[in-house]
């Protein structure tokens, strides 16, 4: 009796009611997730696998699309951390890891996570300065320092200066006005009591004159700290001391500008720069070097070399020194090309509101609603508060922002009048490509 063609074999899985989930070895031996597995380790892929299976046990995917499913969920890394398409129209979002890298600073990275010289001289065999070409460049950029340091962010080149200028209970004098939160509620009065210094406030919230200052120095002083108030304006009635009406009172003159400009930028008047304080009688200067200088997280101090001199030599400054991909990336901004952070500053509006347009008309010939539109801009990052950044950007239907933040590459818009805008001006125009894949692959469902 003929009983028909023999049954073709299931392929090797577990049986799950009506579908067959792969095995875990079979789909591992697909060769895109084999590729990934010698690139991004077996443990990353065999997580992508399991999460795949997972979802077809689910009902979500067919279990025949598990190994898509998995190839398609792979970091582009081994870390954890995704690449983002920053449309925000935040030029330095903090969440978002503030200033992106120029290319010269990731090439210089690249060169610097292998075997450097970074504390060897390779002419003599000696040991050499850790960090000195980076030094270099930081004084060559400003010739009003005698000398610089380098730690690992802002704030704790101010940790620095308050332990070795005023540690031990000696007093820092501080306007009232300048006692600011700083992000994430770290505030400056806490962060310099915690070195062991004490606080003289001085003035009020919104007037604080060079007499208020006066008054208050005595033996006890260790100096004068001037901060500035980046991330909110005080407007009206107001009065602060200069840091040239400070310097002639007989203690030192610690500066924070904060945001990292090293010379005046004339598109941010009221943002304060390194050489322009420094000139002005600032003794130490400290800054961040991940904001407005482009560059990596990383703490900056600049000034007079025998204040700069006991801060490098403190026993702290060796836990908050930073590594050499740090001081790889410092220098290549300082010494190299225009930054992105720069570049997006400095952003022509008719050529975004071009791209804008270019853009809209891509996505509605794919189908998407997008039309261009007008668009404000800001510096962020706790800097120039209040500026204003002409800028253009894409409309999208709201239910887009949160499509994009699941891409691949993600995509950061933000939601105004019920529509998700993606603003142009931190975004480089060779992303442009990227973003608009993006919409469409989120408009499909994928």
């Amino acid at each position: 009796m003929d009983r028909g063609p023999a049954p073709v074999p299931a392929p090797p899985g577990e049986e799950d009611g009506r579908r067959r989930i792969p095995r875990t070895d079979a789909v591992l031996a697909d060769p895109r997730l084999a590729e990934a597995a010698a690139r991004l380790g077996r443990g990353v892929v065999k997580a992508a696998v399991v999460t795949a299976q997972r979802r077809a046990r689910a009902g979500e995917i067919p279990a025949g699309a598990v190994a898509d499913a998995a190839a398609g969920a792979l970091p582009v890394t081994a870390a954890g951390l995704r690449p983002v398409i920053n449309a925000t129209g935040v030029l330095l979002h903090t969440n978002l890891g503030r200033a992106p890298l120029s290319d010269a600073a990731r090439e210089a990275m690249l060169v610097a996570s292998g075997a450097t010289d970074v504390e060897l001289d390779l002419t003599t065999g000696a040991r050499a300065r850790r960090g000195r070409s980076a030094l270099a460049a930081l004084l060559d950029a400003v010739p009003a320092a005698e000398a610089a340091h380098v730690v690992n962010n802002g704030a704790a080149a101010l940790v620095l200066a308050a332990t070795a200028l005023a540690g031990g209970g000696r007093e820092i004098v501080i306007s009232r006005g300048e006692m600011v939160e700083i992000g994430d509620g770290f505030r400056i009065p806490e962060l310099l009591a915690a070195t062991g210094a004490r606080l003289r406030e001085v003035g009020t919230t919104n007037r604080t004159s060079p007499d208020d200052y006066a008054a208050a120095v005595g033996p006890e002083t260790g100096f004068i700290l001037k901060v500035h108030p980046s991330n909110f304006r005080v407007t009206g009635f107001t009065r602060s001391a200069d840091v040239a009406e400070l310097a002639g009172l007989g203690v030192p003159v610690v500066a924070d500008i904060g945001s990292g400009l090293l010379e005046p930028e004339p598109l941010l008047p009221d943002e304060p720069d390194a050489a322009t304080w420094l000139k002005a009688g600032g003794d130490l200067v400290t800054a961040s070097g991940d904001k407005l200088l482009g560059g990596p997280q990383c703490g900056l101090v600049l000034g007079k070399e025998e204040y700069v001199r006991r801060l490098s030599r403190h026993p702290l400054a060796r836990a908050l020194r930073v590594d050499k991909l740090t001081l790889a990336a410092l220098e290549a901004t300082v010494r190299g090309p225009r930054t992105p952070t720069d570049e997006a500053l400095h952003a022509d509006v008719a050529s975004l509101r071009e791209r804008a347009r270019r853009l809209a008309d891509r996505l509605r010939e794919a189908g998407v609603d997008a039309a261009p539109a007008d668009s404000d801009a800001a510096v962020g990052g706790g800097g120039a508060p209040g500026v204003v950044l002409p800028s253009a950007a894409v409309s999208l239907p709201e239910p887009y922002a949160a499509l994009l933040r699941h891409g691949t590459p993600a995509v950061m818009g933000r939601v105004e009048d019920g529509r998700c805008l993606l603003d142009l001006r931190a975004v480089p125009p060779g992303q442009d490509d990227a973003l608009a894949r993006a919409v469409v692959r989120a408009a499909e469902g994928g």
